[in-house]
């Protein structure tokens, strides 16, 4: 089976994406990689923006910063038709479900299915906290601009959140049974959700937690040198720190971390030690 690489020339990033682009370059490439589709070959079709050509250069000479020119033009994002049940459709609809906290029906939709399906309503509300940070991450417009199929395996191409940025990132998906399921997880971790069923999202709650807690415990420490600094090298008490901007509010709760802190000085203030403690 042939193996075809395809591109076409780039619109540049300063300009708006009009006709003559899709008429002069696009259109004829992608006919001609659905044309080798159908004839058997596996193909990848790319395209992007050129954000490093003479017009971009000029446009940020006028006065406009280079990023500011690169981001407006990211702006005017691609889009593709979305054809149902299509893999670009699963991963919409996977979103909005997760947006709209159906968690459930979500993670249906992916490989860690054999985690969520044994669930109960009860077991479900307490990965709610967790859940609900993942919800809220999820812009309320996903940008789908790519779709690559290749036999029983796709890639879709969307503008996600990657920790405080949204970025462009890919998507795997597989066909199962003529449904796409998204690969959230690689084969390793696929394995362990089969084998752990709806242990795992609890085993993988407390690993998270561990770290979160961990992470938290360090930043305590940081916030306890510089609380002693400004305060003739005396240490404060959890709500001192937090009244001082140096912790966040939300540690004397148990709901972002799933830990109970505390902090305990000795009577001149000269000394503490911090722990954390399981939520029951």
């Amino acid at each position: 089976m042939a193996r075809i690489l395809i591109t076409s020339a780039l619109p540049y990033i300063n300009g708006i994406k009009h006709l003559g682009n899709l008429v002069g370059s696009m259109l004829p490439a992608d006919i001609y990689a659905r044309f080798q589709r159908q004839r058997g070959a596996e193909v990848l079709y790319i395209c992007a923006t050129d954000e490093h050509g003479t017009p971009a250069e000029l446009a940020a000479d006028s006065g406009n910063a280079a990023k500011e020119v690169t981001e407006k033009g990211s702006e005017m994002k691609a889009t593709i038709q979305i054809q149902p049940n299509s893999p670009a459709d699963t991963v919409r609809v996977f979103y909005q479900r997760m947006r709209d906290k159906q968690f459930r029906d979500a993670l249906f939709l992916t490989n860690l299915r054999p985690a969520i399906e044994g669930l109960t309503e009860s077991e479900l509300k307490e990965l709610q906290v967790d859940f609900d940070r993942l919800a809220g991450q999820i812009p309320s417009e996903i940008a789908i601009n790519g779709e690559i199929i290749v036999g029983d395996n796709a890639t879709v191409t969307a503008k996600l959140p990657d920790t405080a940025e949204i970025e462009l990132q890919e998507i795997k998906l597989r066909r199962e049974n003529g449904i796409w399921v998204i690969l959230t997880l690689d084969e390793d971790a696929e394995q362990l959700v089969k084998k752990e069923g709806k242990n795992y999202f609890f085993a993988l709650k407390i690993e998270t937690h561990q770290e979160e807690a961990k992470a938290m415990l360090e930043r305590i420490y940081k916030a306890q040198l510089v609380y002693s600094s400004l305060n003739a090298d005396t240490y404060g008490s959890i709500d001192e720190l937090v009244k001082s901007e140096f912790l966040p509010e939300d540690i004397k709760t148990t709901e972002s971390t799933g830990y109970s802190f505390s902090i305990t000085i000795s009577s001149d203030k000269k000394s503490y030690y911090a722990s954390a403690v399981p939520a029951v």
